[in-house]
């Protein structure tokens, strides 16, 4: 498409006036666009990505009447949603990303029963395998056997730390207004409150691979505060996990459709300024600097992502530490096709086993597609993906494939190669999902979610039900509304 073309089209679509500005002093040539309302209008936003809090609210804007324009980097939408289907034989496919859909999801059931898509419920996991013992999750759970790890308590898996909550947990009356003894621990590691509370360093290892893995964290980088605060919300063996039937990528790719013509793909932002009566973004046009100009502005962007972009004035300095501190974990998917799925013969130890392994979470994921082949999905997190995504990607495969020998050791021979996926390299994510660190659970999540002025945020990391798809969705239904609110409407 030239240049004319898409100045057209994006008028025509966006409701704004594109005019072209001449490159100014001896630098590389650079051209710059400003857009103005239409006569008559002042409803225009720009989003900055297309992930799915970006997605969302361009969406709900848009169907309040809104001009919107979606400024994404890549070339696809769904950000951290990502379902690889080519690498794979006889139809399969793999969800490289965000995966699952809980049973409580209200975002996501909402949006999903919207674009007319189905969530089909995952099996739970039905074996353990840790410190080289193999354990069925029936009779484990039966108290019939215990985990080969210190202090901890029979028939079940997560929430060993609890026990050693109680005193803790005893101070707070009221969730809402926690009292000084327990808003302090904000300033202790999870670990470093275990050992204090009286629990044995096999608890906060075992806590390594349950609850710490599902947050891509390290133990002593979580927040004390956040663990005691949530503790009754957390992951456990139970948790109703399901998807998206036929793959999750039909959820931004739902709205996308939508949202034709307003999403601009390849165009990485570089520059943010803004003032009383807008925004202006500056972004990358094959390799040329356009601006873009409107009176509302949504960041849907990762804060690692949002580091490297400048920003004028800067946010407020709460806004700004925020930003340049926010935790980030570790997290890699391993997709492993083999052409025989020997997870589900009766000698097999299980289909979705969790085990402290370098594969942390190991399962079938081809559970609604037909055999004979299926993918064994790895979901690793912490210094597990860190040291595997010091390797090559053979090297990765390799190591996976080694690690799922443990458990199932005829997996070599019906092994056929895989695919992997480590977010920390991904140059538009530069991360896994965020957390609560060591001094961010008092009140970084509201900083976070707060707007700076004419400019409103969104993703997972401002939301309460963070480090998810549906927590992405949340945000961008309540920066809509924000968006609204502010513009009296």
């Amino acid at each position: 498409m030239d240049r004319r073309t898409f100045l057209a089209q994006t008028g025509r679509t966006l409701a704004l006036t594109w005019t072209a500005a001449a490159a100014v002093s001896a630098e590389p040539a650079v051209a710059e666009t400003q857009a103005t309302a239409a006569a008559g209008s002042a409803r225009q936003v720009i989003v900055l990505g297309a992930g799915l809090a970006g997605l969302a609210a361009a969406y709900e804007l848009k169907k309040a009447g809104y001009a919107v324009a979606v400024i994404e980097a890549r070339t696809r939408p769904g950000g951290r949603v990502l379902t690889y289907r080519d690498p794979f034989a006889d139809g399969l496919y793999a969800e490289m990303g965000a995966e699952y859909v809980d049973a409580t999801d209200e975002y996501d059931h909402r949006f999903c029963k919207e674009l007319g898509l189905k969530v089909m419920t995952a099996k739970l996991y039905d074996a353990i395998f840790v410190r080289g013992q193999r354990f069925k999750m029936a009779s484990f759970k039966q108290n019939k056997e215990r985990l080969p790890y210190a202090g901890t308590e029979g028939g079940r898996l997560f929430g060993q730390e609890a026990a050693y909550l109680k005193r803790l947990l005893a101070l707070i009356a009221d969730p809402e207004k926690l009292p000084p003894e327990i808003l302090k621990l904000d300033n202790l590691s999870v670990v470093e409150l275990l050992l204090q509370e009286g629990a044995p360093d096999d608890v906060a290892a075992l806590f390594t691979y349950t609850q710490a893995t599902e947050s891509t964290a390290r133990p002593h980088e979580m927040s004390a505060l956040h663990l005691v605060r949530s503790h009754r919300r957390s992951f456990s063996e139970d948790t109703d996990e399901g998807r998206i039937l036929g793959g999750n990528d039909q959820l931004p790719g739902g709205l996308a459709r939508a949202l034709s013509g307003q999403i601009l793909y390849r165009r990485p932002v570089r520059k943010i300024a803004h003032d009383g009566d807008g925004a202006t973004v500056s972004f990358e046009e094959g390799g040329v600097l356009r601006t873009l100009r409107a009176p509302r502005l949504v960041v849907a962007l990762p804060f690692k992502v949002l580091r490297d972009i400048e920003v004028t004035p800067s946010f407020s300095p709460a806004k700004t530490k925020c930003i340049a501190t926010l935790a980030y974990g570790h997290v890699m998917k391993l997709a492993m096709q083999y052409q025989r799925r020997f997870w589900d013969e009766p000698t097999s130890l299980g289909q979705r086993v969790f085990t402290d392994t370098m594969l942390r979470r190991v399962y079938h994921f081809s559970i609604d597609q037909p055999g004979p082949r299926g993918i064994l999905m790895s979901f690793t997190s912490g210094a597990d993906a860190e040291a595997l995504g010091r390797m090559s990607e053979a090297e990765r495969l390799q190591a996976a494939l080694q690690e799922a020998t443990k458990i199932w050791p005829e997996a070599p021979r019906h092994f056929e190669g895989g695919a992997v996926k480590y977010w920390n390299e991904d140059p538009w994510i530069r991360g896994s999902y965020s957390f609560e660190g060591v001094g961010q659970a008092r009140d970084y999540l509201q900083i976070a979610a707060a707007a700076e002025g004419r400019v409103h945020f969104a993703g997972e990391h401002t939301s309460v039900h963070r480090a998810s798809m549906n927590g992405a969705l949340e945000s961008g239904v309540r920066v809509a509304a924000e968006v609204r609110k502010a513009e009296g409407a």
